[in-house]
């Protein structure tokens, strides 16, 4: 899929790469608007569509949150903390997820995977028991 690399969307992605927070679009949206005061929201999000689609960048989707956005389109996976919704990349998963160790006894030909841990960041974890108790509710 040919996609022209417009100015707007250079920049947006520029600027995602700069990140290692795994902002969302709204988050990033208010980064993008220093550099591009008159972009719209609905810029963002086309252009975060479109970059997702071409494998440019990851869309990091979990049930009941907002999407978030990696600008590293690498293989790894992720931490989030179920209390604040911060993201952080890990490096190497504490499981064995080689292609050897997930051969599929259903015949499927397995073409990625995507593992990811949850838990309290460093900053919650600091929190009062009872406040990180009550944003954990319903996960």
């Amino acid at each position: 899929m040919f996609q022209r690399n417009t100015r707007q969307r250079q920049i947006i992605l520029d600027e995602l790469r700069k990140l290692t927070s795994h902002p969302t679009a709204a988050e990033l949206y208010d980064i993008v608007r220093c550099r591009l005061p008159r972009v719209s929201l609905g810029t963002v999000y086309r252009n975060l569509d479109l970059l997702t689609r071409m494998g440019t960048i990851h869309k990091l989707e979990w049930s009941g949150g907002e999407a978030r956005f990696d600008g590293n389109p690498q293989g790894h996976d992720h931490l989030r903390c179920v209390c604040c919704g911060r993201v952080d990349d890990l490096d190497s998963a504490p499981v064995d997820v080689s292609a050897e160790a997930t051969r599929d006894p259903h015949g499927y030909e397995i073409l990625g995977h995507r593992l990811e841990f949850f838990g309290l960041c460093p900053d919650c974890r600091r929190k009062p028991h009872s406040e990180s108790n009550e944003n954990t509710k319903g996960d």
